[in-house]
């Protein structure tokens, strides 16, 4: 009888391994990109970070470099990329249940964080009239971000209904 129970739990356990691997799927934006824009795992889709896109693009014949804007107006572009990643998936902004936010201080406030910029972005995509479904949300200062003029960088995980 024991011997039974251990072979079923092997197999339940193998079979869920199995199914586990088999509904993953990874978003790679390209080839040469060293991570996925997000992961789908069943019916969850974890999106990686997502940073501003220049408000201001470089122009290198005249030495200016891109510039990105402040906390607001970076939380606005990485929320609108969020959207647009999360529409080519089938979902919608309702759809996150879980909103990371890692925000760096603005060096135009003397360094410190600027949570009413990221709030004043953040309340176009969450809590409307059109879209009343807020997620569940972390909101961090951290030391700095991996591009050197970034201020913001949000992570979401959402869920296809059913």
């Amino acid at each position: 009888m024991k011997k039974i129970i251990c072979t079923a739990t092997m197999m339940l356990a193998l079979s869920t391994v199995t199914h586990a691997q088999a509904v993953v799927k990874h978003l790679q934006p390209n080839e040469k990109s060293p991570i996925a824009n997000g992961v789908w795992a069943g019916d969850t889709l974890y999106l990686s970070g997502q940073l501003a896109s220049p408000v201001t693009a470089a122009d290198p014949a005249k030495g200016v470099a891109a510039a990105y804007g402040d906390t607001e107006a970076q939380a606005l572009s990485a929320l609108t990329k969020i959207q647009a990643l999360l529409k080519e998936q089938g979902l919608d902004m309702k759809d996150v249940v879980k909103m990371t936010v890692f925000l760096a201080g603005d060096p135009s406030k003397g360094g410190k964080l600027d949570f009413p910029g990221l709030q004043a972005s953040y309340t176009k995509f969450f809590g409307t009239k059109d879209q009343p479904n807020k997620p569940a949300r972390s909101a961090m200062q951290v030391a700095a971000l991996v591009a050197p003029w970034a201020l913001v960088e949000i992570e979401v995980i959402a869920v296809r209904s059913k």
